[in-house]
């Protein structure tokens, strides 16, 4: 039996959904129900009838769908699977900046660890970001755990004032001005589109900032046919499948990450025929994450 055949066999089996992030290889993408950002499709997730969420992407993200989803059972293919910017913070980071800092408000971004966002106040997605640090009342914002989005957010909201920790996404975080530049002389006249976890002056330096999901509906709206594009290069596949006619460079050639690209097809069949490998957490982590990705919501 071929492999795709085996997981439609066993979704059907598991009354399963299967998701997969921007980033994820090629062929995990299409055998995905769901492709998008991590945190629409934990919620996309939760409106489904499924009682199994098989999520294809890095540990936060089957955190986050397991928050939003206490009563399924969601399993990551593999567990080894983790992200380096939400390993770099923990709760006991939260509250020694919040000793330094007692009337801000903590700010987190979606890419962190469940512990982190159950010690916040609120989180956010790299699409909302900024629209949220307008919308809160504080004056004061510490943002966690990403040090360049955070100063994306800090510019774009001069009127507050922004304590930034000092993590940051190792894959983004490698760009540089000089890849602008280089993209710009072979490429004259490009839009150059990146994602806000790239530094500052990259981002200063584009045409377009925003989330994955962002990015790729820029580049399906505009009429031109050509684009750099700065961010994971799984993108790829979602731009290519839903722009034939147009063209697409990466910034930078290492624009990989190893973590997102560590999943098969046969470790989804895997984990879905044995019910491998869960998420799990506790009743108090859950309830306080909830609570600040609730408030992202209603803010």
């Amino acid at each position: 039996m071929q492999t795709a055949e085996r997981i439609n066999r066993l979704k059907k089996l598991r009354n399963a959904v299967i998701l997969a992030h921007f980033y994820q290889p090629p062929e995990i993408q299409d055998a995905a129900d769901l492709v998008g950002d991590s945190f629409d499709l934990s919620r996309r997730a939760r409106d489904t009838d499924a009682d199994v969420i098989v999520f294809c992407g890095v540990l936060f993200m089957g955190e986050s769908a397991k928050i939003l989803s206490p009563h399924k059972t969601v399993l990551m293919p593999v567990l080894e699977a983790g992200c380096p910017m939400a390993d770099m913070m923990t709760a006991k980071d939260i509250a020694e900046l919040r000793r330094g800092h007692p009337d801000a408000v903590v700010m987190t971004y979606i890419n962190s660890s469940a512990e982190v966002k159950a010690a916040s106040d609120i989180c956010c997605t790299s699409s909302n970001a900024v629209r949220l640090a307008k919308a809160l009342p504080d004056d004061e914002i510490i943002f966690v755990p990403d040090r360049n989005l955070g100063a994306y957010v800090a510019k774009a909201v001069p009127e507050k004032r922004f304590i930034l920790f000092s993590g940051y996404c190792p894959v983004h975080d490698n760009v540089t001005p000089g890849d602008v530049a280089r993209a710009r002389s072979e490429h004259p006249g490009v839009p150059l589109l990146v994602h806000p976890e790239c530094p500052l002056p990259v981002s200063d330096a584009a045409d377009f900032v925003g989330s994955t999901s962002q990015i790729i509906d820029y580049a399906r709206r505009s009429a031109d046919k050509e684009f750099v594009i700065g961010t994971e290069n799984g993108i790829l596949h979602m731009l290519k499948k839903q722009n034939p006619d147009k063209t697409f460079h990466m910034l930078a050639l290492d624009f990989v990450c190893e973590d997102m690209k560590k999943a098969r097809l046969e470790d989804v069949a895997d984990s879905l025929e044995h019910m491998r490998h869960r998420v799990e957490l506790d009743e108090k982590t859950i309830e306080g994450a909830l609570g600040s990705l609730d408030r992202m919501l209603n803010t």
